[in-house]
């Protein structure tokens, strides 16, 4: 049975509404003042502004409305403002916005590590503590494999993206523009194959045997006993929603479960219903020991968080974890708010119908243009790879222009990919049928203007 599209009410009308000149005269001003004084290093992916939001849509300081397929990155999940998580938050600020849990805790952090002991998989005792972002966590989660096990050595994979600190810039595969000029790094990372079936040398490979693939490797470059942790994302984001083959992942749980290494799974972007199950892994009966959290975990506040074995997270000894912020009870309340609204309104089930509505549609784009060379992804995280016609070769500058004709129409999509040729999908799970369906349809214009 699958789970209906239901559109609640809303403060803002769900409709895309574009008028007058683009960007309009105020986006225009802002970003004149934006040059003055914010640095050129931070890019944004469309040049309006935004003034409000609610459910799919952002309104701009000039009036237009755009469908939000990009959900700030997979953040905002539950929707643009979503009521429940608006009235937490209102609830939290009017008592108190911050005590740092390390001077003054409170019962909130507690309760989101009740929370995620439940959510994440794994039947057995849990440990979580919570930080602000998503690359602060794979970073406390490599500082806890570390403490754990005694070892030094991390592997990570072609095309992952694991953040922007100096540690995750290690741990992210693309250079430009994560990395480009930041060096050096922090030592003893290794990058080994990843699982990419459209671009795979062998298309007949399975998940196993590209695993032993990888596991090879990392005997033969690092060795089992000097690993500390496998951290992989169980759909790659920024690289270019790939999925590993079927097979993949449970094959590399099991080596790194046989030799004392602590599998992660970096589900910052992937996680909270997002693929039509809680979590990523769990499509394939992945438990692994360590999970990361952020984006989705929160309607939009900074929030993220490491949930894992007791005795991993116990290992650490008292004050070697923590933060100034992490935790703020403000965000953790809107956490609490937003995984209710997740559960309540299934919105697992709605990242599965999300599936079923795009899908076919994408695939029927590709048949008929010829610049689709592959479409895939899960539940709501979903991507269409843009290619040369008659060949495999990335074709960066189309999804480019594909982005800016869906912008001119009044929709959001973003690329990403190891070769900037990927569009990728990120409605909230909340989005009204007729709305997506109405960005599909502007979609297909521009894929087909751009063919």
């Amino acid at each position: 049975m699958t789970t209906p599209i239901i559109t609640p009410t809303y403060r803002i009308e769900q409709k895309r509404r574009i008028s007058g000149s683009f960007p309009g005269p105020k986006s225009a001003a802002l970003e004149a003042r934006r040059a003055a004084v914010v640095a050129r290093g931070v890019a944004s992916t469309v040049p309006v502004y935004a003034a409000d939001a609610d459910g799919g849509i952002v309104v701009d300081v000039d009036g237009n409305a755009f469908i939000d397929l990009g959900s700030g990155i997979a953040v905002t999940s539950v929707g643009a403002s979503d009521p429940a998580v608006v009235s937490a938050v209102q609830e939290q600020a009017a008592h108190f916005t911050h005590t740092c849990f390390m001077v003054t805790p409170y019962e909130g952090y507690v309760a989101v590590a009740e929370r995620l002991a439940v959510l994440t998989p794994g039947d057995f005792d849990k440990r979580t503590v919570l930080f602000n972002s998503g690359a602060e966590a794979v970073e406390n989660a490599v500082k806890i494999a570390r403490s754990a096990t005694g070892r030094d050595a991390v592997v990570a994979f072609d095309h992952a993206y694991h953040g922007r600190t100096n540690l995750t810039m290690g741990l992210t595969a693309k250079a430009m523009p994560y990395k480009t000029g930041f060096g050096p790094f922090a030592p003893e990372i290794y990058r080994m194959p990843m699982s990419y079936p459209y671009r795979e040398e062998n298309p007949e490979i399975t998940g196993a045997e590209a695993a032993d693939r990888a596991i090879l490797s990392i005997e033969k470059q690092i060795g089992a006993d000097r690993l500390a942790a496998l951290l992989i994302e169980p759909i790659q984001g920024e690289g270019g929603f790939i999925v590993p083959a079927e097979g993949f992942l449970p094959r590399l749980a099991e080596w790194a479960r046989a030799n004392g290494v602590v599998f992660i799974a970096d589900e910052v972007q992937s996680g909270f219903c997002r693929t039509g199950e809680w979590f990523a892994v769990q499509h394939e009966g992945v438990v692994p020991d360590l999970i990361t959290m952020a984006k989705g975990i929160a309607g939009g506040l900074p929030l993220s968080a490491v949930t894992g074995r007791a005795e991993l997270l116990d290992a650490v000894h008292p004050g070697g974890l923590g933060g100034t912020y992490g935790g703020n009870p403000v965000a953790c309340a809107a956490a609490l708010a937003a995984m209710d609204t997740m559960a309540s309104q299934d919105l697992a089930g709605r990242a599965r119908r999300i599936q079923d509505l795009v899908l076919p549609r994408l695939a029927g784009l590709a048949e008929e243009t010829g610049i689709i060379g592959d479409v895939r992804g899960r539940g709501a995280m979903l991507a269409m790879e843009l290619v040369v016609p008659g060949s495999k070769e990335p074709d960066a500058g189309a999804a480019k222009a594909i982005a800016a004709a869906c912008l001119q129409a009044g929709v959001i999509v973003l690329t990403c990919g190891t070769y900037g040729n990927v569009i990728r999908l990120l409605p909230p799970l909340t989005i009204g049928e007729d709305l997506l369906l109405d960005a599909l349809d502007v979609l297909a214009g521009a894929v087909r203007t751009v063919a």
